[in-house]
């Protein structure tokens, strides 16, 4: 098969284009001038150029691919009638919204059952349902090198580890918003403060905890630009940014507790305001620094971003695909495709992560053959040769 991949410097990109590579695939790239997700001329005649191109008589290439869904991309394989794949790994991803994602040359897939189901429920059947992936060659052969520098010996550099976004920054919306009514913003933050308490379970779709009386109430005081071209579920998106404000809080109180405890080191983007005891070491590269992390701390956590309802995080496969051990918030897809205390450990609340962080500081032999069969399981059901074929099936 004959690949057009859309390169935007995805941090995962080489991984998946290695691995269509190893598949058999020929993939060539493109690159655009993206600004928006507008079709504009040079776009189109971009790809109208290179969807035109033919061998004999029979176009060039089968389909054009992207991680993450870019609806200007689909209208132009919509007018020349190209086969396109798209991948999402991000959650939420709103360009989902866009009328172009029920065009028909659309093969989308997300990796969370529960944001699927939605998409369908709304008629959207363009949109299937698969896990993110890995590129066990590349993981595996770096998991030997850092074996061999140590003689076979995991040389740790930190106890506790956490990667990833902090999100106290302008992304967090919810605390831009300095105009609710009292008694509303009250209640809003009782509701928060609950979910911070509870992994595996929504509050902001429980009915009993959130109506949608509640979601109206917050529509009347926190306004969106309307452009026309998405057919944005705004309810969705005032639970979204309730869903990124627990989020907020719940990794700096469970990191603050963790650095009280133990040596605790966080890795995340430029700007995060610093929590007491604990070293932030700024952002690791995703091919180079961050494998090396993952197997070189004792215990990685995983703090799920709560807009992810049901699916696996791909730093949970990124942690385990690199030998590390992760402890991680309990997810519903997490517990279908691992086993608890096997492949990892799922901790039910902040305390019980906590908790089970000062167990297996202590139990260096079970925690690290809990890492060693989890890197196995990721390998053999989570590996892009084992996933692709699926996905580029047009």
């Amino acid at each position: 098969m004959r690949i057009l991949y859309y390169d935007w410097d995805e941090f995962n990109g080489e991984d998946c284009r290695d691995a269509m590579r190893r598949l058999g695939h020929q993939v060539d790239t493109v690159r655009l001038n993206m600004e928006g997700f507008d079709v504009t001329p040079e776009i189109e005649s971009t790809l109208q150029s290179l969807f035109e191109k033919k061998e004999g008589d029979k176009r060039y290439y089968d389909l054009l691919y992207s991680f993450d869904y870019f609806p200007n991309l689909s209208e132009v394989c919509n007018k020349y009638r190209m086969p396109y794949v798209s991948w999402v790994f991000d959650c939420p991803h709103y360009t989902l919204d866009s009328h172009t994602a029920s065009n028909d040359v659309n093969h989308i897939y997300v990796f969370d059952k529960m944001l699927c189901s939605y998409m369908n429920s709304k008629g959207v059947n363009t949109i299937k349902y698969s896990p993110l992936g890995v590129n066990e060659i590349r993981l595996s052969k770096l998991c030997d090198q850092l074996d061999s520098e140590t003689a076979g010996q995991i040389i740790y550099q930190h106890d506790v580890c956490f990667l990833g976004n902090l999100y106290d920054n302008e992304y967090n919306f919810y605390d831009q918003v300095h105009y609710l009514p009292p008694d509303l913003k009250k209640y809003i933050d009782l509701v928060i403060e609950a979910q911070e308490k509870i992994f595996g379970h929504d509050l902001f779709t429980d009915e009993k905890a959130i109506t949608n009386a509640h979601i109206s109430n917050l529509l009347k005081y926190i306004n969106f630009e309307k452009t026309g071209k998405y057919e944005m579920d705004y309810e969705r998106v005032i639970r979204d940014i309730l869903r990124k404000k627990v989020t907020v809080n719940e990794r700096r109180n469970i990191l603050l507790q963790m650095g009280q405890r133990f040596d605790t080191v966080l890795y995340t983007m430029p700007g995060a305001r610093p929590i007491e005891g604990v070293c932030n070491l700024g952002v690791a590269d995703y091919y180079k620094q961050m494998p090396r992390v993952f197997r070189r701390s004792k215990i990685n956590l995983n703090i799920t971003l709560r807009s992810i309802l049901s699916g696996v995080p791909l730093r949970v496969l990124d942690i385990m695909a690199a030998g590390g051990f992760v402890i991680t918030d309990y997810h519903k897809e997490i517990g279908e495709y691992f086993i608890d205390g096997e492949d990892l450990v799922m901790a039910t609340t902040p305390q019980d992560m906590i908790e089970k962080t000062a167990y297996y500081l202590k139990h260096d032999t079970e925690r690290q053959e809990i890492a060693r069969k989890g890197q196995q399981k990721v390998f053999e059901k989570f590996a892009y040769t084992k996933l692709l074929p699926e996905i580029l099936n047009v």
